[in-house]
């Protein structure tokens, strides 16, 4: 599928500020992948800019800035072709759940909700993922929420409420308890978030198979992650798939930012 994205991110600040390094994670990257062309755009024009590899992986953009400035626009466009890449299952997998530090971790509620998944769909870890995406669509409000971090898997449990980045944790979190290494991409999809059909960034689980590698799930949709997503980054946490990182400095008591962004997104063979 060819994919082609405009994402724009404009911040204005009510007094100057000094822009400090910034980390942009717009970058179109993953296996399944072929970068046609990219570009970013950034203001003020960065004093330096080079891309490199961050701990995870991922290729990022850092910049950096001298003087001050009222705003910060950055402007990411490219276009890329995605394949398919068949799921191909391994020999010799055990039946989950598999052992491992990671499953201490998960919240006894979220544990229990994966175990009793599991108990109806067999210990084959491939059919546990694919109904735990299949079964998070269908009990849940999905909405698209404007601000904030993402909610603790235990509240999107129970509440049966959330967005994208709430069930990427949930997910998560249930792999985490069976022993599955899991971690949450940010990147964009083909189907639109909204009636109105306003694009935003999406986010989704990977998980790790043995001798297969990332995989990814899509409970938003509850579906395989397939030709119709672009990773751009790819983390142990939400907070290090953040677009856009950075600080600043202003002389003064108070300040005030916004944030308005767009994304366009077109598909096509």
């Amino acid at each position: 599928m060819r994919f082609e994205v405009e994402h724009v991110s404009r911040y204005e600040y009510s007094l100057p500020v000094a822009l400090g390094p910034h980390v942009l994670r717009l970058l179109p990257q993953g296996p399944a992948l072929s970068v046609v062309w990219r570009e970013i755009h950034v203001e003020p024009t960065p004093t330096s800019q080079f891309i490199e590899t961050d701990s995870h992986g991922n290729e990022v953009l850092r910049v950096d800035f001298v003087g001050s400035t009222s705003q910060l626009l950055v402007e990411s466009r490219f276009a890329v072709h995605t394949s398919e890449q068949p799921l191909l299952l391994a020999d010799g997998w055990w039946p989950l759940p598999w052992g491992g530090q990671e499953r201490a971790t998960a919240a006894t509620d979220v544990a229990a909700f994966a175990m009793d998944l599991l108990t109806r769909t067999g210990g084959q870890v491939v059919t546990f993922l694919d109904a735990l995406s299949r079964v998070l669509f269908e009990r849940t409000d999905r909405q698209v929420r404007w601000e904030g971090n993402a909610q603790t898997p235990l509240d999107t449990l129970h509440s049966a409420r959330g967005a994208c980045r709430d069930l990427t944790l949930l997910f998560m979190e249930c792999c985490l308890a069976l022993g599955i290494s899991a971690r949450f991409v940010s990147g964009y999809q083909a189907a639109a978030d909204t009636a109105n059909g306003q694009r935003h960034l999406h986010a989704w689980p990977e998980v790790l198979l043995p001798g297969v590698g990332w995989r990814g799930w899509d409970p938003m949709h509850g579906l395989r992650v397939d030709t119709g997503h672009v990773r751009l980054c790819a983390a142990p946490s939400q907070l290090e798939t953040m677009p856009i990182e950075g600080g600043y400095t202003f002389i003064g008591t108070a300040l005030t930012s916004t944030l308005d962004y767009s994304v366009r997104i077109q598909t096509g063979d």
